[in-house]
């Protein structure tokens, strides 16, 4: 039996760590089995990643094809070692972030090649897509004021508005692409109305 893979997209300040763990508690409380993960993270290898890629230090220089190798080289670990084995146990599997990230950030956003992305992606996830892709979107003024400035990460730190506003413009383009796994939610409301909407988006493919 494969089991269900479902991600939150968004921008920053989204919600998406709040979020992914609410949907986590309520689907185990439906009786589902679910792993709970994160990019980049998830594993020993994507967690040393993390704080090397996401670190608040905005002095460290990061070319955006660097970037996108370093995020793809934390996802095809997580997939080899925690999403893979999931799904094919039968469990539902929650990521914050997936490859989408990538084509949103380093594509839309730094502006490289979407398609040399999606191919890069390929590689790294041999082939897992997401049955579901939830996008909690989110102005970026609103998005990051929702987080003490001591508190950003690199990208929130380093990066100006216009870079984010491409972000969400390019989250918004790739949900309308592919509108069957796509599903849109304003997550600028209080998060309890939003929290009912993510859920109801996960049940759609439970």
């Amino acid at each position: 039996m494969v089991g269900t893979f479902i991600t939150l997209e968004g921008p920053e300040g989204a919600g998406k760590t709040v979020l992914a763990r609410r949907l986590a508690d309520a689907l185990a409380a439906r009786g589902h089995t679910v792993q709970l993960t994160r990019e980049p993270g998830g594993t020993a290898l994507g967690e040393r990643l993390r704080t090397l890629l996401l670190g608040g230090d905005s002095a460290l220089a990061i070319d955006p094809r660097a970037d996108a190798l370093l995020f793809n080289g934390a996802r095809a670990q997580l997939v080899a070692e925690v999403i893979g084995p999931a799904l094919d146990a039968g469990e539902v599997v929650l990521c914050a972030r997936f490859a989408d990230s990538t084509l949103a950030y380093q594509g839309y956003g730094a502006g490289l090649p979407v398609e040399e992305l999606r191919a890069i992606a390929r590689v790294a996830t041999g082939g897992r897509r997401p049955d579901r892709t939830i996008l909690l979107d989110v102005a970026p003024e609103v998005g990051i004021r929702r987080k003490t400035p001591d508190a950003h990460n690199r990208f929130e730190s380093g990066f100006d508005l216009d870079f984010h506003r491409r972000v969400r413009a390019g989250f918004l383009e790739l949900a309308r692409e592919e509108p069957d796994r796509w599903r849109v939610i304003d997550s600028t409301r209080h998060v309890d109305p939003v929290f009912e909407d993510v859920l109801a988006a996960a049940l759609e493919v439970l």
